[in-house]
């Protein structure tokens, strides 16, 4: 049995079912705020050599100038993020805010650890503190005063309150942003949040709308980047691969079979 080519078949097969979990993913979660879409990255696993680059080929010596190098399938490279910002989708909430660019709103997780989002359907809690729909609180504070009647917030996060029978509107605090060297490299949790790694480096806080920071955009929100055409091609694709890699194993099986035949 040609076990070297089963073997690859094998692997194109276990790489294909989960580029098939990975968009199937991509396409549950296309209408979750500011959600990413990823993609799976395939690599080689190596060659199986039969004669190097260089090796001698005859006694007056000549080389092989190619070598003979079989492959040995396929493996996970790893799954990627997709960053690019997806479209800003207008809502009648002023507590729905949108990061127009690059960076995240810092929150507080329930272990005390600080977590990152792009999800800017926030709400108020009994507090009245500015919060995730989690119930996570905004980093830094921002509380919302008794009898406001309505909430303002400009490009810079300012967020102000129109009091019940006060003129002037009352600064109340500020969004604050942050942005990493890689975002990539941000863990991804549940409830649309992500935590620093090693790999994403340590976030840089910054105000909104300076240079290499978003701008804050109230009454939107970021739709998910996750576009349905490109990942229903995506599925008819791996489809394709993974029934092709069965054809190939079903191929090889019959050769042998017909090989043993012969040798009968």
């Amino acid at each position: 049995m040609p076990i070297g080519a089963l073997t690859a078949a094998a692997s194109g097969l276990a790489f294909q079912e989960l580029n098939v979990r990975v968009i199937a993913d991509n396409i549950a979660k296309m209408n979750v705020t500011a959600e990413k879409s990823s993609i799976a990255v395939a690599k080689d696993r190596g060659y199986q050599v039969y004669q190097g680059i260089g090796s001698p080929t005859s006694a007056e010596g000549t080389t092989n100038n190619t070598g003979t190098y079989v492959g040995m399938g396929v493996g996970v490279a790893g799954i990627v993020r997709v960053m690019a910002q997806g479209d800003p989708e207008a809502t009648d909430s002023p507590l729905d805010v949108m990061i127009q660019g690059e960076g995240y709103f810092a929150v507080t997780l329930p272990s005390g650890d600080t977590g990152y989002t792009r999800d800017g359907r926030f709400t108020l809690n009994a507090n009245r503190q500015i919060v995730t729909m989690d119930g996570y609180e905004v980093k830094p504070t921002l509380t919302i005063p008794v009898n406001t009647v309505n909430i303002d917030i400009n490009a810079e996060g300012q967020v102000y309150a129109n009091i019940q029978n006060q003129v002037a509107p009352t600064l109340v605090g500020q969004f604050e942003i942050d942005t990493f060297p890689n975002p990539t490299g941000l863990e991804p949790i549940p409830a649309g949040i992500s935590k620093e790694t090693a790999a994403s480096g340590a976030p840089t806080t910054g105000v909104a709308g300076a240079l290499g920071f978003g701008s804050v955009r109230q009454y939107t929100l970021e739709s998910s980047n996750i576009k349905p055409v490109n990942e229903l091609t995506a599925l008819i694709q791996a489809q394709r691969a993974y029934s092709m890699n069965t054809k190939s194993m079903t191929a090889v099986e019959q050769m042998d079979q017909n090989l043993q035949a012969l040798m009968r």
